[in-house]
């Protein structure tokens, strides 16, 4: 039986990658041809952004300019969007997690096996939370895999040639995830470490705002290059610490270095970073309220990162 992929998500990176998976759900005979995106329905211009999508193929508002595949079809009922998947492909803010999940809940096919394109991790009063975690609670224990890799939306979905890496449970789950990401321009790599691949994806935002922030003083590339190294070894301290089974192999793939260093010289963080130190300690990005809030407010509560680091 051919397996129904949703994505639930449509901002820039959530199409960057529909337009990924579109494709590839046209390619593969086990794959049904239609990706149902669950869009939050907002009006620009008059128009409704789901009707813009569908019949223009192209999100104005947070991908212009770049051509969705006609079989992604863009739908603001998430149950609708959801019903009968047997993967879904969670790309959009965590805060949004718990009501969404909480819809999707027991509409979706039995099989059902889950991936996060989200870059973050959550606290609670327990401590670190893994968002894949999150998801997998909200979906009575569905198995979720992970996706992070040195991927800047607006380059992916341009066609540049970029590598990302997903961390599985399962390794069944792993290979149907390979065919459904896997293109000549975007190269998957699959290893079995769910914990390592998602919190590098989370922690390289903290090292980027270092990063930033010698740009910002005109300290160079030397001491740049110093805060990345020093960043990349307090990471894996950090990450091995709270999760001893993560693979030092971990931290070369396109979810470790490789996102690191896009990061601290193209990531939002590092601009924040360096027009916080110009503008003498001020607000002055207009995402700054946004840059790295996930990750840095959060990690800064843990015992073990102000321990390690």
């Amino acid at each position: 039986m051919k397996k129904r992929v949703a994505i639930v998500g449509s901002g820039n990176w959530g199409c960057a990658i529909a337009k990924i998976v579109g494709n590839n759900c046209t390619h593969h005979p086990h794959l049904e041809d239609e990706v149902r995106m669950w869009v939050f329905e907002e009006v620009v211009k008059g128009r409704k952004l789901t009707e813009i999508i569908n019949e223009e193929h192209e999100n104005v508002k947070y991908m212009p300019g770049i051509k969705l595949p006609t079989n992604v079809i863009a739908d603001p009922d998430v149950v609708s969007a959801t019903r009968g998947a047997n993967v879904l492909i969670f790309v959009l803010p965590h805060q949004f997690l718990g009501g969404l999940c909480k819809k999707i809940k027991g509409n979706h096919a039995q099989d059902c096996i889950a991936v996060s394109l989200i870059k973050g991790v959550h606290f609670d009063s327990k401590g670190m939370v893994l968002i894949s975690d999150m998801i997998k609670e909200g979906l009575n224990g569905m198995d979720v895999s992970v996706l992070m890799g040195a991927n800047l939306a607006k380059e992916v979905a341009g066609g540049a040639f970029c590598e990302t890496t997903i961390g599985y449970n399962i390794e069944e789950n792993g290979k149907l995830l390979h065919t459904i990401f896997n293109d000549p321009l975007f190269h998957v790599t699959i290893i079995n470490d769910v914990p390592g691949v998602e919190v590098c994806g989370a922690l390289k935002n903290i090292v980027a705002l270092g990063a930033g922030f010698t740009d910002g003083m005109g300290l160079g590339d030397n001491s740049k290059a110093a805060i990345i190294r020093i960043g990349l070894m307090e990471m894996k301290k950090f990450i091995q610490s709270r999760y001893p089974s993560v693979k030092d192999a971990t931290f070369f793939e396109s979810c470790g270095v490789a996102d690191l260093i896009v990061t601290c010289y193209g990531g939002r963080n590092r601009r924040c970073a360096e027009a916080f130190v110009k503008g003498g300690g001020r607000k002055v990005c207009p995402v700054a309220s946004r840059c790295g809030s996930l990750t840095c407010a959060t990690a800064s509560r843990s015992k073990s990162w102000r321990g390690n680091c």
